[in-house]
């Protein structure tokens, strides 16, 4: 049961973080790619599209783990 809890707060801090990666891209370039360059420059629309599908894909991911960890704590009782 403790494994099927943890599975599950797993999966709420990466849907958490896949939903800000989401709604707010340039926040991720700024952490990644920003402190590489000199002066005022922002990301392509290519990068941020990507972002926005990488954070897609990281909620289909979270609410695949929730699923999994519904289904320990099921088991376990």
């Amino acid at each position: 049961m403790g494994g099927g809890i943890f599975i599950l707060l797993i999966a709420i801090a990466i849907i958490a973080y896949s939903l800000y990666i989401r709604r707010h891209p340039e926040s991720a370039w700024r952490m990644n790619e920003g402190w590489k360059v000199d002066g005022e420059s922002e990301p392509s629309e290519a990068y941020l599209e990507a972002r926005k599908f990488s954070g897609a894909v990281g909620v289909w991911i979270g609410a695949f783990f929730i699923i999994v960890g519904i289904l320990l704590i099921w088991q376990a009782t």
